[in-house]
């Protein structure tokens, strides 16, 4: 497939140009290692490499187009210089063009937040393919174009992909698409050249600070994404946020909320929650659901609300999504020999006390809880001791382990989460830097009745040890070892 630069150029924010706007572009690449004869290449100044040092690299591969914010002194010539204002945004709006703008044939929605996105976003692919849509899914877990699994690699993936798998999704025939968005893809400009028809904020709390530096930026990063918002889209927030609201200051978008505190277009109040499910009383009726949990009455109320916006009745859609599971790794529940154990995603300090006070709130009291949990490498360092802290006074038993260590010492990442806990509480803390062995451990120190938490990696089947990833799977491991335990 080629293009014409001059079309591929359409409402990108030009600065100057020199060479042929006729010449036509095989493909839009932003890594120089992937340039051949015919790119363009678009560099672009990442938070690790700046692709304008990337520039002849790409020549020599053949690209025919480089597009950049700062022009080279010396032009080579027989080559298309385009020098915009802001490469990262370039690239999203030419990689639309280039893929005949996917987003203006399909229904984009897209949800920000630090906890709920790929919970929401599942529970919405799943809901539209129940009512008979065909729908295109991009999240943390897994990209899909109705049930075909396309794997993700980034909650967001880069902006030519973004565009590339909604083409995809188009030629399939989806009408909808439901997407994640992280704060990290915002501010990169990933969901730049995307026309959205609603976004959802779910929540924010302390996360990502080793990229954003501070709590108030990243909050700009996902108010950038209302901001964006054009006038015929929906804004639809949890209103029992507070920066819920803020996230609505400067949206042109129509403006909803939803809330189970509050007064807000979409309210449900919490009739019971057990294990097995939650009930909402949602505008004087009664719904169960196989969700657990209030942070997953938020989800759902998100899910319902978003709905509801693009059109469905809202009475067919509480009845569908009845009948819907969560997403891979999100509370997911297995029973063996009488023990019941929870892998969740939790890895941030809120998510983690919204899983243990959800158990907690739905315990007998006889049993006891035995939370296995660790941190990542390589990212915010804060959340550290919180979420040990947050272990211990909500559980029985800690079991501080490895979590995707990269390419930190998982002792060292250990010992910043082991600040966080008082004397009086290491006595029900133990430290076992080997994942599977802090999972087994727990097993053994279980007896039928008990809950075992594990957290962290929730979807993850993979262990990222300096910069080597190695099969690991939470619930394949807790399974393997809690058959083995029942038939000793």
């Amino acid at each position: 497939m080629k293009k014409v630069l001059k079309d591929i150029l359409y409402k990108v924010s030009l600065i100057a140009t020199t060479g042929d706007m006729e010449v036509k572009v095989k493909d839009i690449v932003f890594d120089s290692r992937k340039v051949s004869s015919g790119s363009a290449f678009v560099a672009i100044a990442g938070t690790q490499v700046d692709g304008h040092e990337y520039i002849n690299a790409a020549l020599e591969k053949g690209a025919k187009v480089i597009v950049c914010e700062n022009l080279p002194e010396n032009l080579s010539e027989g080559i298309t210089w385009v020098q915009v204002q802001n490469s990262a945004k370039a690239l999203g709006i030419m990689a639309s063009n280039f893929y005949d703008n996917p987003s203006h044939q399909i229904k984009v929605v897209a949800i920000t937040g630090t906890n709920g996105k790929t919970t929401t976003a599942t529970l919405l692919h799943q809901l539209f393919i129940s009512m008979g849509y065909s729908t295109g899914l991009l999240s943390t877990v897994e990209n899909k174009i109705n049930e075909d699994v396309i794997p993700a690699t980034h909650t967001t993936p880069d902006a030519v992909s973004v565009q590339a798998l909604l083409r995809k999704m188009a030629n399939a025939g989806c009408t909808h698409c439901f997407m994640e968005a992280s704060s990290h893809a915002i501010v990169q400009e990933r969901i730049a050249g995307l026309k959205l028809i609603g976004a959802v904020f779910t929540n924010i709390s302390h996360d990502h600070l080793d990229y954003h530096k501070t709590f108030d930026e990243y909050i700009k990063a996902k108010k950038k994404l209302f901001d964006d918002l054009p006038k015929d889209a929906f804004a639809l927030v949890n209103s029992d946020d507070k920066r819920g609201m803020v996230m609505l200051q400067n949206c042109k978008a129509t403006h909803q909320t939803f809330a189970l505190k509050s007064d807000a277009d979409f309210k449900a109040k919490i009739i019971s929650n057990t294990l097995e499910g939650l009930e909402l009383d949602i505008n004087g009726k009664q719904v169960w659901f196989r969700l657990i949990g209030a942070f997953n009455a938020y989800n759902l109320l998100g899910v319902l609300g978003t709905a509801v916006l693009l059109g469905e009745d809202e009475d067919e859609v509480m009845t569908s999504l009845s009948a819907i599971k969560g997403a891979k790794g999100r509370f997911d529940q297995i029973s063996i020999a009488g023990i019941t154990a929870i892998v969740d995603y939790a890895h941030t300090p809120d998510a983690l006390e919204n899983v243990l006070k959800t158990i907690n709130g739905v315990r007998g009291g006889g049993e006891q809880l035995i939370t296995v949990v660790g941190c990542g490498g390589n990212r915010d360092t804060t959340k550290r001791p919180v979420m040990a802290k947050i272990a211990v006074q909500e559980s029985d038993k800690v079991i501080l382990t490895s979590d995707n260590p990269r390419f930190e010492e998982p002792e060292a990442i250990l010992k910043d989460m082991q600040a966080g806990i008082g004397p009086t509480d290491l006595r029900k803390t133990l430290t076992i830097t080997d994942r599977r062995e802090a999972i087994r451990t727990a097993c053994m120190l279980s007896k039928s009745g008990d809950i075992i938490l594990i957290a962290g990696k929730g979807h993850e089947d993979y262990q990222e040890i300096q910069g080597v990833k190695h099969h690991f799977d939470d619930k394949e491991v807790v399974s393997e070892i809690l058959n083995e335990l029942k038939q000793n």
